[in-house]
């Protein structure tokens, strides 16, 4: 019980200090703390952190496994991160910039509130697939060290990469619930990048892990069902 608590605390920490930098960059492009979309974005941000705990937090060696991944994590994925973090930067700084500050695009409210729960919807889709999916690391690699086996559970029945359908559709809708439309174009290259590494994890379990070959051939879509 103390590893776990310990564990999940450790889990926190990180989380927190992004969730509070992320605030920190969305106030200060907006040029004022009166930015209720930032705000909206900042308390739906710390709602997905709340949930990503609760769903793993009863999971020590996933929290281990996710804070300090093993041997073996993909090139490719690393050049992920390279592109993915800076790209979500610019998003949050764009999309601050133009709502909050210099107001070039307008999103009516209703959108703003759409697109909230779309943020939400996408956020619980990706912590079901964390949640029973005990092999849910951060980084791409075959955990060999952790017996590694297939997925076949909840959405995994459904799709064979629906932690990646929860991450679309909040990357899609974090510019919506901050008020910009021009956020959205570094949005969809995140979306881009994100397909990508779908498509290289995809060919990878097929090719080193057993049994995802058979299961690739029972749940035949990666991301969206009658269309890939």
């Amino acid at each position: 019980m103390k590893k776990k608590t310990r564990l999940g605390l450790w889990m926190l920490i990180p989380g927190t200090s992004i969730i509070i930098l992320v605030l920190v960059a969305i106030l200060a492009c907006a040029g004022r703390t009166d930015y209720w979309q930032g705000w909206l974005f900042f308390f739906l941000t710390i709602a997905g952190y709340v949930g990503n705990y609760l769903a793993i937090r009863d999971k020590p060696d996933l929290v281990s496994e996710r804070l300090k991944p093993g041997k073996g994590v993909k090139w490719w994925d690393m050049l992920y991160f390279a592109l993915s973090t800076p790209l979500f930067l610019i998003m949050i700084g764009v999309s601050a910039l133009d709502a909050g500050r210099f107001g070039w695009t307008t999103v009516p409210t209703w959108l703003v509130l759409f697109g909230s729960l779309v943020y939400l919807a996408g956020y619980a889709v990706f912590l079901w697939a964390k949640h029973v999916n005990s092999y849910f690391s951060s980084f791409v690699r075959i955990q060999k060290d952790r017996g590694q086996t297939v997925c076949t559970e909840g959405p995994y029945k459904i799709v064979r990469h629906p932690g990646y359908v929860g991450a679309i559709l909040y990357t899609v809708a974090s510019p919506l619930v901050l008020g910009s439309f021009w956020g959205l174009v570094p949005a969809l290259l995140t979306l881009f990048v994100l397909i990508g590494r779908t498509y290289m994890e995809d060919n990878m379990l097929k090719n080193e892990l057993p049994g995802y070959a058979k299961y690739a051939q029972r749940v035949r879509y990666r991301l969206a069902p009658g269309i890939w």
